[in-house]
């Protein structure tokens, strides 16, 4: 498998948000990081969604 292709900069930023080494970041299967990446993205506007409910 070869690694991501991504910046070095892209790949630092997402290793903290995903919170995962940048090691495993670069060797992650695409679908994979795509998956984990609509989880950051959907526990970050879910607690919007909740704020406009009330």
């Amino acid at each position: 498998m070869r690694p991501l292709q991504l910046s070095p900069e892209t790949a630092v930023e997402l290793a903290k948000k995903l919170n995962v080494p940048l090691e495993e970041l670069m060797h992650m299967p695409k679908h994979i990081l795509v998956r984990k990446m609509m989880e950051l993205e959907a526990s970050k506007t879910e607690p919007n969604e909740e704020k406009e409910t009330e």
